[in-house]
């Protein structure tokens, strides 16, 4: 990689910032790690989370600010993230009410998925910003207007056919306005369906439903109720390892499915229903004041299949074992070319062989002593050695939420508000599937391995050997609860020459974990409730508009503020313990941009520079640790990151029928602090390593391209088509690290022109590359009716190889790096959206 410098221009500022070239020559591994310097999701579980996110792409599109409008577009398809945010940093909203999942902080898109109707009409602002309805994050806020009385009239039904996740999509949405009695009802409905999507092996099958409303008292008091849910069931897609691409051929290689007596069959299915219901009280105090008030609870499933195994052979096809360069040895080329031949032709060694499963399953007599904890109690029959379980993350939350707004005169609004939330998640295991066997016994077949201790094993030492069928609870069962309350203050100020805006926020954030079961490793620190874990945060933030004319803006936004930690991270391993991971601390984010606007009917132009500084984060996860040779916990505290870049977007009128954009963004997102590092055995208290020292500064934060450009031309025909395409690159795209390679203890026994310091410290950097979207649609008026037809096609040119992210394996070989390659993602080829809708 080149060094290059990052140029922000704004209003005469100038920074430049030096990326350092990852091709320095290495000296002492105190220099070397401090000079190679780098989110990672770095876990497949993490990425199965990350799909039900989504990303912001869909909200933002609608949004006014060039820049925004089309990078929602056209950006999302390469995993890119406005500023390089993750997605806890932008608040979603309905009706004022956060939507922002509690324990992760991130908007669940896929909740309220395939209600574009109502989910076009919304609010959306970039970045640091005033906003009467809520403090809000760095990455902006999206607030969907879901009162029945502001949807417009009319009936709309639409049908689409598409080659992406889903087929085929059916929505219809009728909405009665304001009657006479004062009434407003809309309600809309949609169903999804792919019987198999892009990806081999995948499928989706989807329903969304929304209901609004409204009972207009009189002139002050109205009253409306929402209440919407997104059922949806659908099989999983993997990110797999290069090797596995090549030898099939199919950068889209799914390692998730196999045959089952002929039929397809996917072991990662994730089934979610969440609904949420509020009912919302608009009271018009008079004409400058307004005071709204949401109650509001949402409820459900949340599920996710995988398989588990005992006593056998990981049936994983692109386990590391179960690939050809496993077996690669010069002296003994052959068994090499046979795996190779054999993952390139037989499908049973290319996907999972459900038939093989089942097979093992129905050969394993076995009879359990004392099952259940019963003495005498023997059962006799098939114990599987391979299933299928769910992993279920079921919630409960309530509370509410109050804005309040006052325009005291022509110049001056002020408005607050407080926001009340008491969640719960219980989270457990269920047996999905027995794959044909008799009977699941619920033990830790690592403790079994660790322990003489038989009662070590036992996941539930209340039922030990319990005895598991379909259906059945078993594994782990905790549930986790956070109580969080939240006030913010604002006042906006407009004036001939410069409108400005400041802002303040309190909040508390509880959370603990309840254990409800007794587990044999931890008997004394795995059920009842664990310590309470409590934050008391604040934030500030201020913002300026200097209007040089009525066409020419300046603009300057600044915010300073505390987080409570995630909860999701705040935990050791809560699946089997209470504990807490050590020095716990809040967050804090400091940030700021400047902006250059242009306002003409005919051209319209934002320029941006930006930076953020977020502190004291907290990284958990759990692996398999080669050099410890063990299942650990992996605790991180002390996470510093730095987002600095520009962004410009830009539009022209050329002529009545012809517009041109642009979308530019640059950025240098990076790791900026030396974190600690605790490591603990996951079946004992045993710490294997405490404040260990990881060289994190300087490195790459990854997984998406921080340079991306986008331009695009439309014609927008007098007979009422258009037509248009838009041009994108993307670049300087780093896969996410693994960051106990960056640590002394990862390079003790070599020396600094061993080729293994390289292999360990060098951060990959993905290849350039760029897409080309084309677009088009045609009204047509009947009548009082309207009848339009829209086709979007992405990636046109059918670009496969196209790698848009990754991550570095946290299991990793020092002296074989390659042994556990990192897992990369890729674009997909050229996809559709057509739709035919009909308003009347």
């Amino acid at each position: 990689m080149r060094n290059f410098k990052l140029i922000l221009v704004a209003f005469g500022l100038l920074s430049c910032i030096e990326v350092q070239s990852q091709n320095d020559t290495l000296i002492s591994s105190d220099d070397t790690l401090t000079r190679f310097v780098p989110q990672f999701s770095t876990t497949i579980e993490q990425l199965d989370d990350e799909a039900e996110n989504q990303d912001v792409s869909g909200l933002l599109q609608s949004s006014r600010d060039v820049y925004t409008s089309i990078a929602g577009f056209n950006f999302g398809a390469v995993r890119f993230r406005i500023r390089g945010y993750d997605a806890e940093n932008f608040t979603a909203m309905m009706n004022g009410v956060p939507l922002n999942d509690q324990e992760t902080g991130r908007a669940i898109w896929a909740y309220w998925g395939g209600l574009n109707d109502i989910t076009r009409y919304q609010e959306s602002r970039i970045g640091i910003t005033s906003s009467q309805l809520n403090f809000g994050g760095i990455g902006g806020y999206s607030n969907i207007i879901a009162r029945a009385s502001a949807q417009r009239k009319g009936n709309r039904v639409s049908y689409a056919f598409a080659n992406q996740t889903y087929d085929h999509r059916l929505m219809v949405t009728t909405s009665t306005g304001l009657m006479k009695n004062n009434l407003a009802v809309t309600f809309s409905g949609s169903l999804r369906y792919a019987d198999e999507g892009y990806v081999e092996g995948t499928f989706f099958r989807g329903a969304s439903y929304f209901l609004s409303v409204e009972k207009k008292f009189n002139e002050k008091h109205s009253l409306g109720f929402v209440g919407f849910g997104s059922p949806t069931v659908s099989g999983g897609q993997s990110i797999s390892v290069r090797e596995a691409y090549y030898l099939t051929g199919n950068n889209q290689y799914n390692s998730y499915w196999g045959y089952q007596n002929g039929e397809k069959r996917n072991s990662r299915v994730r089934n979610t229903h969440k609904p949420m219901m509020m009912l919302n009280h608009y009271f018009k105090i008079n004409s400058t004041t307004n005071l709204n008030t949401s109650l509001f609870y949402t409820f459900g499933k949340g599920g996710q299949t995988r398989l588990n195994w005992y006593d056998a052979a990981d049936p994983r096809p692109d386990y590391y074992r179960n690939l050809p360069s496993y077996y690669y040895n010069p002296a003994d080329i052959a068994t090499y070319e046979l795996y190779s031949q054999l993952w390139q032709t037989d499908v049973n060694t290319q996907q999972l062989n459900f038939d093989q499963m089942y097979f093992a399953n129905s050969k394993n007599l076995h009879s359990v002593l004392d099952a259940n904890g019963i003495k005498g109690n023997t059962v006799t029959g098939n114990r599987a050695k391979y299933i299928i379980e769910e992993y279920r993350s079921d919630v409960q939350q309530y509370g509410f939420n109050t804005t309040f707004n006052h325009q005291l005169n022509d110049y001056y609004t002020l408005s607050g508000g407080i926001y009340g939330s008491f969640y719960k998640s219980m989270n457990f295991k269920v047996l999905d599937d027995l794959l044909g066997a008799d009977y699941w016994v619920d033990v830790d077949r690592f403790a079994e391995r660790d322990f003489a201790d038989e009662s070590a094993a036992q996941t539930n030492l209340e039922i030990p050997n319990h005895i598991i069928k379909k259906g059945d609870k078993f594994g782990y069962d905790y549930d986790i609860n956070v109580q969080n309350l939240n006030s913010f203050g604002q006042i906006e100020a407009k004036s001939e020459k410069i409108d400005w805006y400041a802002g303040l926020n309190f909040s508390s954030t509880v959370f603990w974990r309840t254990g409800n079961v007794q587990n044999g490793l931890f008997p004394e620190s795995s059920k009842g409730d664990s310590d309470k874990e409590s934050f008391i945060n604040f934030g500030v933030k201020g913002g300026a508009t200097y209007k040089i004319t009525g066409r020419h803006l300046i603009g300057v936004n600044a915010t300073y503020f505390t987080a409570a930690p995630s909860s999701r991270d705040a935990f050791v391993s809560p699946r089997t313990r209470n504990q807490i991971v050590d020095n716990l601390k809040s967050e804090t984010t400091t940030s700021g941009d400047v902006n250059y606007m242009i306002r003409y009917p005919k051209f319209k132009m934002r320029l941006t520079g930006f930076y953020t500084s977020v502190k004291d984060k907290t990284w958990s996860r759990s692996f398999f640790h080669d050099e410890y040779n063990t299942y650990v916990n992996y605790m991180m505290t002390g996470v510093n990151q730095l987002f600095m870049g520009t962004e410009l977007g830009l539009e022209f009128n050329i002529s009545p029928t012809i517009e041109v954009s642009t979308a530019f963004t640059m950025g240098n997102y990076t790791y900026v602090s030396r974190p600690k590092v605790t490591i603990s055995q996951d079946n004992s208290i045993k710490l294997l390593a405490e404040n260990k020292l990881v060289y994190l500064e300087n490195y790459k934060i990854g997984g998406m391209p921080e340079t991306a450009a986008s331009i695009g031309a439309k014609y927008n025909a007098p007979k009422f088509w258009f037509a248009g395409a838009n041009f994108n690159f993307f670049m300087d795209t780093y896969i996410e690290i693994n960051p106990d390679r960056r640590t002394e203890e990862a390079l003790q026994g070599f020396v600094s022109t061993d080729p293994q310091v390289t292999n360990l410290l060098y951060q990959q950097r993905l290849d350039d590359s760029y897409t080309l979207n084309i677009f088009g649609g045609k009204s047509w008026k009947i009548k009082d009716y309207f009848l339009r037809i829209n086709v979007n096609v992405n990636n046109i040119l059918d670009t496969k190889d196209f790698a848009t992210g990754g991550f570095e394996q946290l299991r990793y070989d020092k002296q074989n790096i390659n042994k556990f390659p990192p897992k990369l993602s890729y674009m997909y080829g050229r996809t559709y959206f057509a739709m035919i809708s009909f308003t009347f």
